[in-house]
């Protein structure tokens, strides 16, 4: 793998805080000075700052995120972040974004290529939204969310889209792209009153109360790496 996954994944910085490091000569790779572009084996002797450094084992973890909680690893006004709410000695970081009032299902992990390809439109991976909204939405707004809207960045790709009371729809998107859904509702005209993601890649939070978290079974991490080709 690249040293700043290495890095990254070792529980030493975020990636980008890893090239950093790199690019100030604080890493080497078997005694020489690491580079951006340095590839790193198993049996590799990577230091920082000549102290040693050893991958953590992989973590997979599903959290049902709670309303006022931030997605990021650190926030600079102090605001609880997901990754406060994740106990262990293993470093993970959250799997894209869930907004701050946004509940519901978040996955975090340290492992690089199954979180780049679960993020990335490319891959499709399914995610699947209760909303409850402002006002009745008819048959023509089910409609048009599901042909899709025009947003400020283009329009969005069709949807599934289903009623599931007269103010709550179901949406279910192959895209990520920021604050999606809520945009979507604006749109058309039914601003979003209460968010919650129910599915992720096909799993969904169970019996865990929002804060609560679970390890992934094996099973389930061979179904998300076959899901994104690994």
């Amino acid at each position: 793998m690249r040293l700043n996954a290495y890095l990254a994944r070792a529980g030493v910085a975020s990636r980008r805080g890893a090239d950093e490091l790199i690019k100030a000569g604080r890493v080497t790779v078997n005694g020489a000075r690491g580079e951006l572009n340095t590839f790193v084996e198993r049996a590799d002797d990577v230091r920082v700052d000549g102290r040693a450094i050893a991958p953590q084992r992989l973590r997979h973890v599903l959290l049902n995120k709670p309303r006022g909680t931030i997605t990021t690893a650190r926030d600079p006004e102090g605001r609880p972040t997901v990754v406060d709410l994740v106990g262990g000695d293993v470093r993970v970081v959250p799997v894209g974004r869930l907004d701050r009032d946004t509940t519901g299902v978040l996955l975090l992990t340290n492992d690089g290529p199954l979180s780049h390809r679960l993020a990335h439109p490319r891959y499709e991976v399914e995610k699947v939204y209760a909303v409850e909204v402002e006002g009745e939405p008819g048959d023509d707004v089910v409609r048009r969310l599901a042909e899709g809207v025009e947003l400020d960045d283009g329009p969005t790709a069709p949807a599934r889209v289903r009623r599931l009371g007269p103010s709550r729809v179901e949406l279910a998107l192959h895209e990520g792209r920021n604050r999606q859904v809520r945009r979507m509702l604006d749109a058309v005209g039914h601003p979003v009153v209460k968010l919650r993601r129910t599915r992720y890649a096909g799993l969904g939070t169970g019996r865990l109360r929002p804060g609560e978290y679970r390890e992934l079974a094996r099973d389930e991490v061979r179904a998300l790496r076959r899901l994104v080709g690994l």
